[in-house]
C-alpha cells in the first residue's frame, strides 16, 4: 500500500494555503512541517495496522466479577452485544480521598464521545471503589454517559496490571475481544515509566487525551510540570 502514496513533500507543495502577513520564512518552516505532519499520519496509520494484524492474545480464564449502577456484572457481560469490550482502569481505589486528576481529564472527554463508541465497541471504566462512591462522583463531575464498574474483588485489576507494586492505583488501557465463545486479550497500553524519553512524562502514542492534543497545537506545549486538577478556584 506505501508505495502507491505520493510522497509527504510533494503533498504538502500542493497544500497552496497562505495567510494574511505571512513571510516566506515561515511558509517555508510550516511546509517543512507538514511534511512531517503527513508523515506522521501515516505512521499513526501503520502502527494502528500492525496492532490489528497481532496474533491471538491470551485467553481471559478468570470470571472477573464487578458491581454497576444496575448491580453486579460478570465480565463477559461487559461486552454486550459487542465483540470487542475497551476497559479503561481509573485510578480511584479506596486508598483515595479523590480520583485521580489526570484520569479524570481524560475520561471527562471522553464522556460525551460514549454513545459514539458503543455504536461499535463496549467501553467499562473500572475501579476499585465502591460502585456507590463512583456513581457520587460521576454526578458531582457531570458526567451523563460514563459506564462505571467497581472491580469489587480487584483481582482484574491485579492481573491486567491496574495495582502499582505498593498496592496503589495504575491506569491501565485495556482491549479484549470476544470470539467462538473465548474471551482473548487483544491489545494494552504498555509504555509507561521504563518507556519515556528524556524530559517527557511516560505518555503512550497516540495519546487518548484531547487535552494534550490539543495544547501540543500551540507554542506553549504540554509543560512537563503542568498537569490538569479536579477544579479551578470556584469553577
Amino acid at each position: 500500500m506505501t508505495e502507491h502514496l505520493v510522497p509527504a513533500v510533494e503533498l504538502a507543495s500542493r497544500n497552496g494555503v497562505r495567510f494574511p502577513n505571512e513571510s516566506e520564512d515561515y511558509r517555508r518552516a510550516r511546509d517543512a512541517l507538514l511534511t512531517e505532519e503527513i508523515e506522521l499520519r501515516r505512521h499513526i496509520e501503520r502502527v494502528a495496522e500492525q496492532r490489528r494484524k497481532l496474533p491471538p492474545g491470551g485467553a481471559v480464564k478468570q470470571t472477573y466479577q464487578f458491581e454497576g449502577a444496575g448491580g453486579p456484572i460478570s465480565f463477559s457481560e461487559l461486552f454486550g452485544d459487542k465483540d470487542t469490550l475497551v476497559v479503561y482502569s481509573y485510578m480511584f481505589g479506596p486508598q483515595r480521598e479523590r480520583p485521580c486528576p489526570m484520569c479524570t481529564s481524560l475520561l471527562s472527554a471522553w464522556d460525551g464521545e460514549v454513545p459514539d463508541i458503543q455504536q461499535r465497541v463496549a467501553l467499562a471504566v473500572v475501579a476499585r471503589s465502591p460502585i456507590e462512591r463512583l456513581l457520587a462522583f460521576k454526578k458531582e463531575r457531570g458526567w451523563h454517559h460514563m459506564p462505571l464498574f467497581s472491580d469489587t474483588t480487584g483481582e482484574f485489576s491485579r492481573d491486567y496490571h491496574a495495582i502499582s507494586k505498593d498496592g496503589g492505583d495504575d491506569a491501565g488501557l485495556n482491549v479484549f475481544t470476544r470470539k467462538d465463545g473465548t474471551i482473548r486479550h487483544f491489545w494494552s497500553g504498555e509504555m509507561g515509566q521504563v518507556t519515556a524519553d528524556p524530559g517527557q512524562d511516560p505518555r503512550g502514542a497516540p495519546d487518548l487525551m484531547p487535552l494534550w492534543t490539543i495544547l501540543d497545537t500551540t507554542p506553549e506545549g504540554r509543560a512537563p510540570d503542568w498537569y490538569p486538577k479536579l477544579s479551578y478556584g470556584n469553577s
